[in-house]
């Protein structure tokens, strides 16, 4: 059981989301953001950085946008869909958009790893936005 979902169980009060859904959406967008971080070092370790600007870009951007809604989702008290919602749609489309550009470059190990990253988080935050439906 991750992290999330041992502090989702403890909540005291009732979540009005399937708290499942909830902590694997926290859980990939937080490896998400590691995985971009990770990626960002490793692309501005290679012979041409030219080549790696958007990729190194996207990863920023994905990475700042994962953990911004990473810890809004986090805070249940007091759940604002009209700002969790957006944060949401944010995070499917910089994940699809950095997904999309490591898989450019998935020639290198670490675009591999961070293009499934965000695949797993794209689909973890939709998922999470079906749920809140």
């Amino acid at each position: 059981m991750s992290d999330a979902r041992q502090m989702l169980d403890s909540y005291p009060r009732s979540v009005n989301v399937d708290a499942g859904v909830l902590a694997a959406a926290i859980d990939a967008i937080s490896d998400c953001a590691q995985a971009c971080t990770a990626d960002t070092d490793a692309d501005l370790s290679e012979q041409n950085l030219a080549e790696m600007a958007k990729c190194i870009r996207l990863c920023l951007d994905c990475t700042d946008v994962c953990t911004a809604t990473g810890g809004v989702i986090s805070r249940l008290a007091e759940y604002d869909p009209g700002a969790t919602r957006p944060l949401l749609e944010a995070c499917v489309v910089i994940c699809k958009s950095c997904g999309d550009e490591c898989k450019r470059h998935a020639h290198y190990e670490h675009c591999r790893v961070c293009e499934q990253a965000c695949r797993r988080c794209e689909r973890a935050c939709q998922e999470l936005l079906d749920a809140l439906k």
